[in-house]
């Protein structure tokens, strides 16, 4: 029986850590959450010879305090699941920068392996590393590695599936004793608190490790000693505050201060004597670049053409393509159809109608899919160029003046400053904003970005009202994924001069890290998995939401007198056919109930053909149906004068039968639970043109964005389409839209961008601003500002006769007019913005 060897792999962020990941691990990986959390868990394992090796792709993290979650995350992982080896994988062209995580990494006393990745950009810059010597200085074994190439791929998957003394010298397998950074004056306060945790039993980490952390006043770390020795915590923590308070008294300087630059000393001392640099002060590459990208007046052109360049190939083409694949979603909805109880004539049996609500809800999303695939490769090519932080640089210019901070941009770019994000890790992300003006303003206005869930809605919306050319719909996505922007700054200009007022704001720094030719590889990976992760949630989260929605739509029934009258109407629609046949051979063979079983075999015979285009394959399902039903289907597709009278009036009935249905359907939506609250609505909705069918799908948004898509489209698809085949969400609206007009369609967009946050979403503000007022207040301004929003969309576009398209852009510059004049008010202390270059 083979072993197993577990590995994690730590390191800064831009450090190459995840395309080291997938080098290694290849498509065995697997994405989740950390328990509680948004922050991703990737896992995956590879295999030498009769080894497995398991291996965790750690959150990237400039350090392991427990300031922020990532750093919490990593630093858990290392000390609690106690891997076997750890990898540090280190940026080679910013090597001081990173052996400052590597030093507090070796403090952990865990097996370590460091991996100088990226060797290749760090020679391109004249960077040469002596790695045999840095690794026996810290006592690791080293490697020279390019993961995007390959290079030492080889060498370190070796040594992972090697025993541990192949892999690491750090104390634990007889070699040389594990590296041990000298503090200097902090020394013997160190060594006094390790010797009293040495004492404890179970502690579960290196003594002197967790000494460190209590000296620096860690709270994880507090709180970690108070779990495994209770009786003993407080004669520890009381040890470690007075030793603490006395250095500093000392020194002048605190404990965690005085730690930290003696751990950046020795990454410059380690640097300065294993780096050697061919070319200091080059400009590199990336330097050249962020003349043009970076540029005061160029940046911002540069980034508007890349994201309309990211709406043309994802919307434009990516909806050309939904537009082709349709038909094949259409005949898988149809199969899955067809193996349902059958309908009935008026009335069909509730495992049917709950079947087809759940397959028009799915495929209301997933007809997207091609589109989502090509904006997660797009979002995947910015992040592995190196483009992305650029963004955030640029952005940055922009939100100082609305009183956000420059860590305001992650945030808003996860939670879809353009297209595709999602407002949870968006929320989440806010925890590394440093002051709480700032960030109480971003967890504000997150939940307005344009989160994945809303696309389909928008696109259900574009492809119905907005979409006479690919440009108008182009331009029209461009103009719902911005507008939000401006929408949102204005807003969190607002908050800061009103209900945030007297908070200080901190300086931003931003890490640029060098430009990368992206690689096919990481992108393939990235894309599938967020597409994977799209998919878990559309059979989850839609599918869950849409069968309690069908149960508040569709109960309580029609009463017995509603029903009963309208079976009188198809019971004379079916008496007026069998009157057309009196006097005619078929006088008498064919009955009432006949009627109806011939008008339900001539669909199931149009449903079974959808996609047939060969002759043969045609004659095969009529056979299939003529020895099945064979009496109705020879009165079907007889021939002479009395069939041709038949077929007539069964074309009647059926019209007939489509009407009636459709009137049953809409008296039942209005008559349901969720119609009533839809109906009670009404007369305020009524002005942002929302009737009772939006205000059902925008009610059952709540839950999760993604519904609005698909309840939409399964209200509006009430009818079947005349050949029996599904149809498009955007067709149906479009055939069955009941007077919706571009305008309508334009205020719910507006609504829907203002959407207050869904319930995963609140519960993460409460979290995160650990204040259930501001959960609630999140949820009261962005409905009220929404219905604001709309019924001026709405009503003013009415009273001025504009159409929607005109609207939509008169909205546009009204929005773009307030954000220059909200822009404009002074600041009382303008924020400085520190930027650390890709060299």
């Amino acid at each position: 029986m083979g072993s197993k060897v577990s590995v994690a792999l730590a390191g800064q962020p831009n450090s190459g850590k995840s395309t080291v990941f997938n080098a290694l691990t290849g498509a065995r990986q697997h994405v989740a959450n950390y328990p509680g959390v948004t922050v991703e868990q990737k896992t995956g394992r590879f295999k030498m010879g009769e080894t497995t090796v398991m291996v965790v792709d750690l959150p990237g993290t400039y350090s392991l305090t427990s300031y922020s979650l990532e750093e919490t995350l990593a630093r858990e992982h290392i000390v609690e699941k106690k891997p076997d080896v750890l990898v540090n994988v280190v940026d080679a062209a910013n090597l001081k920068r990173n052996l400052y995580l590597t030093i507090q990494l070796l403090e952990t006393e865990r097996p370590q392996i460091l991996a100088l990745n990226m060797m290749d950009v760090a020679k391109r810059r004249g960077v040469r590393i002596d790695v045999a010597g840095l690794g026996e200085s810290l006592g690791v074994r080293a490697f020279a590695m390019s993961a995007k190439s390959g290079q030492g791929l080889g060498e370190l998957k070796a040594a992972l599936a090697g025993p541990p003394s192949d892999c690491a010298s750090c104390g634990h397998c007889g070699k040389p004793e594990p590296f041990r950074l000298d503090y200097g004056p902090l020394e013997s306060a160190a060594e006094a608190l390790t010797d009293s945790l040495k004492s404890l039993d179970g502690l579960g980490c290196s003594p002197r490790w967790l000494a460190l952390k209590l000296l620096e006043g860690d709270v994880e770390a507090q709180k970690r000693l108070a779990n495994k020795a209770p009786e003993k915590v407080e004669g520890i923590l009381a040890e470690a505050a007075r030793l603490g308070a006395e250095f500093e008294r000392a020194m002048g300087l605190s404990p965690a201060r005085h730690l930290a630059f003696a751990r950046h000393k020795k990454a410059k001392e380690l640097t300065g004597r294993f780096q050697t640099d061919s070319e200091p002060g080059k400009a590199t590459l990336s330097d050249k670049i962020d003349k043009a990208v970076c540029h005061r007046v160029f940046g911002p052109i540069i980034l508007v053409a890349v994201l309309l360049s990211l709406y043309q190939i994802s919307i434009v083409y990516g909806g050309a393509l939904a537009a082709k694949i349709w038909p094949l979603w259409g005949q898988g909805q149809d199969f899955l159809t067809s193996l349902l109880p059958s309908q009935g004539f008026l009335d069909d049996p509730v495992a049917y109608s709950l079947g087809v609500w759940v397959l028009k809800s799915l495929a209301a999303v997933l007809n997207y899919l091609p589109i989502f695939i090509l904006l997660f490769a797009l979002i995947a090519i910015l992040e592995d160029s190196g483009y992305m932080p650029r963004m955030a640089f640029l952005l940055d210019r922009l939100f100082r003046r609305f009183g956000l901070h420059g860590q305001s941009t992650l945030p808003l770019i996860l939670g879809g400053v353009y297209v595709g994000g999602c407002a949870i890790p968006a929320i989440m992300a806010t925890r590394a904003i440093p002051d709480e003006k700032a960030r109480l303003a971003t967890i504000l206005i997150a939940p307005m970005m344009n989160c994945l869930a809303k696309v389909p809605l928008y696109l259900i919306l574009i492809g119905a009202f907005f979409s006479t050319t690919s440009f108008q719909s182009s331009l029209a996505m461009f103009f719902i994924a911005t507008v939000t922007l401006l929408m949102a700054l204005p807003v969190a200009r607002v908050m800061t001069l009103t209900v945030l007022k007297g908070k200080v704001s901190a300086p931003f720094i931003l890490e640029l890290p060098p430009y990368h030719a992206p690689g096919v590889r990481t992108v393939l990976i990235r894309t599938v998995e967020r597409v994977w992760l799209f998919l878990k949630k559309i059979v989850t989260v839609v599918l869950v939401v849409s069968v309690v929605v069908f149960g508040l739509i569709s109960f309580p029934k029609l009463n017995a007198e509603r029903f009963a009258g309208f079976e009188a109407k198809a019971d004379a629609a079916k008496a007026a056919l069998l009157g057309r046949l009196k006097g005619t051979p078929l006088d008498g063979q064919v009955s009432t109930d006949d009627v109806g079983g011939l008008i339900l075999l001539d669909e199931a015979i149009k449903t079974a053909k959808i996609g047939v285009t060969e002759q043969a394959k045609a004659d095969a399902v009529e056979a299939r149906f003529a020895i099945s039903s064979p009496r109705l289907y020879g009165l079907l597709k007889g021939s002479g004068p009395e069939f041709s009278e038949l077929k007539k009036g069964l074309r009647k009935v059926a019209s007939e039968r489509k009407k009636l249905r459709r009137e049953m359907k809409e008296e039942t939506f209005q008559s349901s639970v969720l119609g009533m609250v839809g109906l009670a609505l009404e007369p305020i909705t009524k002005w942002a043109g929302f009737d009772w069918r939006v205000n059902i799908a925008l009610l059952s948004a709540f839950a999760a964005k993604e519904n609005s898509a698909a309840t939409l489209g399964a209200i509006y698809g009430l009818s079947e389409d005349p050949d029996g085949a599904a149809t498009s969400p955007a067709q149906d609206l479009k055939d069955n839209r009941s007077g919706f007009t571009p305008l309508h369609a334009l205020a719910l967009m507006i609504f829907m961008a203002l959407y207050p946050p869904c319930l995963p979403a609140s519960i993460m503000v409460r979290l995160q601003a650990n204040s259930t007022r501001w959960m609630l207040f999140a949820l009261a301004w962005q409905s009220a500002f929404g219905l604001v929003a709309a019924m001026a969309v709405f009503t003013g576009g009415t009273l001025l006769g504009l159409s929607g398209w005109a609207t939509m852009w008169l909205f546009y510059a009204i929005c773009l007019f307030a954000t220059l004049a909200t822009g404009l008010i002074p600041e009382k202390s303008p924020k400085a913005l520190a930027k650390v270059g890709a060299g």
